[in-house]
């Protein structure tokens, strides 16, 4: 029980500290960094869905505030311990958040999507999160695309310098005064194709933006 305690405790603290902390490292990590942003010239539609590897999610919140800062986003977070710490850093940056994924809470994840979709709300979605593989493309982003008939926009940023993390979604961390590009893709649309030729298609934008 003492040791539950314990744990239950340090979770509690580290839930505090940690986002707060997170976003100032984030935002004084690309403050140092040089810019560049490759935008579609056809714009947004709104609401859409907003799809980015799980390794990338660290900068993606500046390529949305360039990009569709006028667009109200929520993020499909896990429901586990890093899911909560990710969701309360993202609050920093002005995000709402949907806890669920195709491991847990998957029902009531697509509910709450459906829900902020028909209220004019766009979802960011890390299609190979929470635990992978990496790279590859769950069945949540298709379901929520074309059950609601609205496009999917892919978002990607490099590093010319960077640290990978050695986790199964080898998680990027740029290097300071390093030079970041950001890409996005424009708005696309899956409605009437299989499964598997959807997921094929939002792979190949994540790959080739």
């Amino acid at each position: 029980m003492g040791k539950l305690l314990s744990k239950r405790l340090k979770r509690k603290i580290l839930l505090v500290v940690i986002p707060p902390l997170g976003y100032l490292f984030i935002k004084l990590l690309y403050a140092t960094c040089k810019k560049r942003f490759h935008l579609p010239k056809e714009g947004y539609i709104s609401p859409s869905i907003v799809s980015f590897w799980h390794g990338e999610i660290l900068m993606n919140p500046f390529l949305y505030k360039k990009y569709m800062k006028n667009v109200k986003m929520s993020l499909m977070i896990s429901e586990h311990f890093d899911g909560e710490l990710i969701a309360r850093t993202a609050g920093f940056f002005g995000f709402g958040f949907i806890r669920g994924s195709s491991f847990k809470g998957g029902v009531k994840a697509l509910k709450e999507s459906f829900g902020k979709i028909d209220k004019g709300e766009s979802i960011a979605i890390t299609p190979d999160g929470p635990r992978g593989p990496r790279h590859t493309v769950a069945d949540g982003i298709v379901m929520i695309a074309q059950k609601k008939n609205i496009p999917v926009i892919v978002y990607r940023y490099k590093a010319s310098s960077f640290w990978q993390i050695n986790s199964w979604d080898r998680f990027i961390i740029p290097k300071p005064f390093c030079r970041l590009d950001f890409y996005a893709s424009k708005p696309f649309y899956i409605t009437g194709m299989s499964r598997e030729e959807a997921k094929k298609a939002i792979k190949e934008k994540l790959s080739h933006v």
